[in-house]
């Protein structure tokens, strides 16, 4: 398997891969992402398209006018979501956040329910501070659920819209927008059906921005159910691979992995869980994370309280203050749950998990770990977490042509039948179907492409190593890059402890490999803009994609918060990279390429 780098990605705001339902975008430039973040005009007009949580598809757009100009007044914007639950929840966060902010907090709820001959009267219903059932809807009708709130509520609101995850998918958008007979979104014969950009399309990274249809032999036998189902299925089975015999009520079956649309939906949901059915508390983030994991937890509930650095002795610390708590009342777990990563996003560095689990253990509160860096291919975090939570939008999917999240309850630990009791009782499926066709079909060849990643990014880290000065390599005689952060180098005894054992001829290699992504820290800001600027593969959003993609973590995650972040070592010159499926000598020569740019700068 190999990989060209993508049409287009030398051109600002160009989807990539270029099909219609990219989940990145290129930004080719160091500056072209100063100019995204600080709104410059001639940036932001020529984005085709973004990262759906961080961007408006414009097919979300279309849908959004159109119930801007049905419902809105002239001083409201909206933001769609699939469910009523999923805008109850946008309703509160909005208005909780806008009076924190300072800014109108009022926020109502459109239901629009879409037929393809009008709308009749009875189907346009506004929430009024009592809970409406909404009627089953037929498969050629749809529904969305709009959240309009005042004009200077809107940075607010798109913090829901990001940091949760719960908002329409521009494939539901397209569903609806035929439904209504809108120019340009041809009339489908079912919901299942939908015109998506799959695994074939991606491969061959078209410019032809033209919706392709699946393979028709394939639509007949998938529908979203079966997708999903298989999913589930396929998910379990990563955890089933030990040769020693386990018992069955302790292994993961589908019915422990629950779907979501995106990554952070999956987490969102999992702090939900837990807030309804625990104690309430504060959650613990251990160790630096994606920006909006922190985000969600300080947001909604309790709050959280955060160690960044996630060292030994800030689990000293953790372990002295939960027995105070515990002195102070020791009727109730100190703590809601602890949230960490492995390894972490992006410094790659993982903490020591099991002595959190003794400390999940002996003061009653859950372990909530997130895989998606790891991944199931590479890292078994089956011992240690209540909940493991994966943005299959990432490696998984690995083709960047849809989203999705899942979370796993696991069997083993304590709390299992309580958590999934709770879940299975609450759970409302808001995964589009052909999203999770699309999804299914892109992960077929997870284990086979994660052999290669792995491989081709050792191969690099191993070269750009020895080119650092944490490896050895002196500034005076020209070493720009100040540190490669990898899990092979960074706190490595903590990643061997949750590397994943494979059974004799599963792979051609006993252990899971390290990952395919690392970060780069160089001796200055101009070392850092050269060699982006000059490393010759896509720039984006995201990770895990078959493509090598690379981007200036620090600036798209913390621009508004550098001080913050540098605080943790992730310093505003941080280049992150997510290496694909490639030639590893062609990939190779770009990036000694780039290196060199960056001695010269």
């Amino acid at each position: 398997m190999s990989t060209p780098i993508p049409i287009g990605s030398d051109t600002l705001g160009w989807p990539l891969p270029a099909v219609l339902h990219a989940i990145t975008v290129s930004l080719p430039t160091w500056s072209d992402n100063v100019g995204y973040l600080t709104g410059q005009k001639a940036i932001v007009d020529a984005m085709s398209t973004g990262y759906p949580r961080f961007f408006i598809h414009r097919s979300i757009q279309k849908l959004t006018d159109i119930c801007q100009e049905k419902f809105g007044s002239s001083e409201e914007l909206c933001l769609l979501c699939p469910t009523r639950t999923t805008a109850e929840h946008g309703k509160e966060f909005i208005h909780d956040q806008a009076l924190l902010a300072g800014k109108p907090s009022d926020v109502r709820i459109v239901h629009y329910a879409i037929h393809p001959m009008g709308d009749p009267p009875s189907t346009l219903k506004e929430a009024s501070g009592l809970p409406i059932v909404s009627q089953s809807v037929p498969p050629q009708s749809a529904e969305v659920f709009s959240l309009f709130f005042h004009a200077d509520t809107y940075k607010v609101a798109r913090q829901f819209w990001q940091n949760c995850g719960l908002g329409i998918s521009s494939r539901y958008a397209e569903h609806c927008l035929s439904i209504l007979g809108i120019p340009g979104f041809p009339r489908v014969l079912s919901s299942e059906f939908l015109f998506a950009c799959g695994k074939s399309a991606s491969r061959t990274f078209e410019t032809d921005l033209t919706p392709k249809p699946l393979d028709t032999s394939e639509l007949l036998l998938t529908t979203g159910a079966d997708a999903k189902a298989a999913l589930r299925q396929r998910i379990a089975s990563y955890f089933v691979h030990t040769e020693s015999p386990i018992d069955a009520r302790t292994n993961v079956s589908k019915d422990d992995v629950f779907l979501y649309p995106c990554g952070m939906s999956a987490l969102w949901n999992a702090h939900q869980l837990l807030l309804a059915s625990r104690p309430l508390g504060k959650s613990v983030v251990f160790g630096f994370p994606y920006t909006d994991t922190l985000k969600i937890l300080e947001k909604s509930g309790p709050g959280a309280i955060f160690y960044g650095h996630g060292r030994d002795c800030d689990i000293d610390d953790l372990d002295a203050m939960l027995a105070r708590k515990v002195a102070e009342d020791p009727s109730a777990p100190p703590i809601l749950a602890l949230y960490t990563e492995c390894p972490s996003n992006p410094r790659l560095c993982t903490v020591n998990i099991p002595r959190l689990r003794a400390l999940a253990d002996k003061y009653d509160f859950l372990i909530i770990i997130d895989e998606t860096i790891g991944t199931f291919a590479n890292v078994d975090v089956l011992p240690y977490a209540d909940l493991i939570a994966t943005s299959l939008s990432k490696y998984v999917g690995g083709y960047a042509t849809a989203l999705g999240g899942s979370l796993v309850v696991n069997p083993r630990m304590r709390h299992h039948a309580l958590l999934k009791e709770h879940l299975i009782s609450t759970f409302e499926d808001t995964y589009f179907a052909p999203d999770a066709i699309v999804m299914e079909r892109n992960s077929r060849d997870f284990f086979e492409r994660m052999c290669i990643i792995n491989a081709n990014t050792e191969y690099i880290c191993d070269f750009l190593r020895t080119h650092s000065i944490e490896g050895g390599a002196s500034e005076s005689e020209g070493a720009v890059i100040k540190q490669v952060w990898y899990p092979k180098y960074m706190t490595p005894e903590n990643y061997q402890v949750c590397r994943r054992c494979l059974p004799a001829g599963e792979l051609d290699h006993e252990n899971g490999g390290y990952g395919g992504l690392f970060s780069l820290t160089f001796t200055s800001l101009k070392a850092s803009r050269a060699f982006y600027d000059a490393l010759e593969v896509a720039k984006g959003p995201s990770l895990g994609t078959t493509f090598t993609l690379t981007c200036p973590y620090t600036l798209l995650g913390h621009f508004w918060e550098l001080e913050f972040a540098a605080e943790y070592g992730v310093e505003e010159g941080l280049v992150r990279v997510s290496i694909g499926t490639e030639d590893r000598e062609v990939l190779l020569r770009v990036v000694n390429a780039a290196l060199r740019a960056a001695k010269s700068a």
